[in-house]
């Protein structure tokens, strides 16, 4: 039950919005929630109630099940929503934290359209207790794409889970039958270091490439199964230039870093899809690593398949970040500098990592 009282003691039985009310005047809401969902929504130590109030202007008092909330219209009737959705996502037994809290009224706030209660209880995977979601709107619809189409395309910055959440859709799609298994490849191209200055034999030179692919699927699968899974080829972690030559049939692919793929590559790449398959292809294209300003077979892919059915590009941004809070910081920064500084090349002065350290190796040398 929602009830509203201006604060002359009259009790308005419509909702606050901007219409019914002068911008400048204050209502209050009263809403009576189920006690026992009452702790589960103000957090441990009230933590969930304290981000409410960082996050919302309406204010906040709980006593008991009943929640008041007073303000400006508009601000008022937005506090409703957020603790309409907060009671979506308790009943169907999700737990809500504070980062949830931010999260879903930074989506109502930008009226995405999609509830957040449906984006952040889309459950995807499930192992030992943890559950694999997406935490954004632009993190659903590339989850969403990935099941309509065969190709996907994940564009986005660090820390917006592209490559975790398709690693969760492959692992899905093997634990459901719908691929006999899972193809995880990357190129190996040097972050800065040369692979034959570094020691041991082949497998331990590509290693390091590869070790983030590793390192998710011991996140998602029973770790002892997963060298079994490996050495029967049921899963399979190699670098880019074992896939030349096949036919990939009944399979979820995923290429990783594929803004260090030369244009030839990601065209060998994508011609290896065979029958029953998926592809996802994942990258940054503000982190290119190639050499002598190569450009990246990401950048040619978007510009010479847009628009091809059943190939889709789905582009995430610093919203979508779902590190720590600074990496959205830093990514809109390098953002705002590079578009300052743009010096006609792909992405500026600092879009290929590899220009840049060819330039301060000539400056350490004058």
């Amino acid at each position: 039950m929602t009830e509203h009282t201006d604060f002359d003691g009259s009790t308005l039985t419509s909702a606050p919005t901007e219409r019914a009310f002068p911008a400048e005047r204050t209502v209050r809401s009263s809403m009576d929630i189920a006690p026992d969902l009452v702790p589960m929504i103000l957090g441990t130590a009230d933590a969930n109630l304290r981000m409410l109030e960082q996050v919302l202007t309406a204010d906040i008092h709980v006593r008991g099940n009943t929640v008041t909330l007073s303000g400006k219209p508009s601000d008022v009737a937005l506090a409703e929503r957020a603790l309409g959705e907060f009671v979506a996502i308790v009943s169907r037994g999700q737990a809500l934290t504070p980062d949830a809290v931010r999260r879903t009224v930074s989506m109502l706030t930008d009226g995405v359209g999609e509830s957040p209660a449906e984006v952040l209880s889309l459950d995807i995977l499930s192992r030992r207790g943890k559950t694999i979601r997406p935490k954004t709107v632009g993190q659903k619809r590339y989850v969403d794409a990935i099941d309509a189409n065969t190709i996907v395309f994940g564009i986005g910055p660090a820390g917006t889970g592209k490559t975790y959440l398709a690693m969760a859709k492959a692992v899905q799609a093997l634990q459901t039958k719908q691929v006999s298994r899972i193809i995880l490849t990357r190129p190996a191209v040097e972050a800065g270091e040369r692979l034959g200055f570094l020691p041991g034999t082949l497998h331990e030179k590509i290693d390091p490439y590869l070790r983030p692919l590793h390192d998710a699927l011991h996140d998602m699968m029973d770790p002892e199964a997963i060298p079994k899974l490996m050495q029967s080829g049921v899963i399979e972690v190699a670098p880019l230039a074992y896939m030349r030559g096949r036919t990939l049939n009944d399979a979820f692919i995923i290429l990783d870093e594929a803004q260090n793929t030369t244009a030839q590559q990601m065209k060998m790449f994508l011609t290896r899809l065979g029958f029953g398959s998926k592809v996802v292809v994942t990258g940054d294209v503000s982190q290119v690593d190639l050499p002598g300003g190569a450009r990246s077979g990401l950048r040619a892919a978007a510009d010479i398949l847009g628009g091809i059915d059943d190939i889709h590009f789905a582009t995430l941004d610093s919203g979508d970040v779902v590190r720590h809070r600074l990496v959205s910081d830093i990514v809109d920064a390098y953002d705002r500098y590079e578009a300052a500084h743009d010096s006609g090349g792909e992405r500026g002065p600092v879009g290929n990592r590899a220009q840049r350290r060819a330039g301060n190796a000539r400056s350490s040398r004058r």
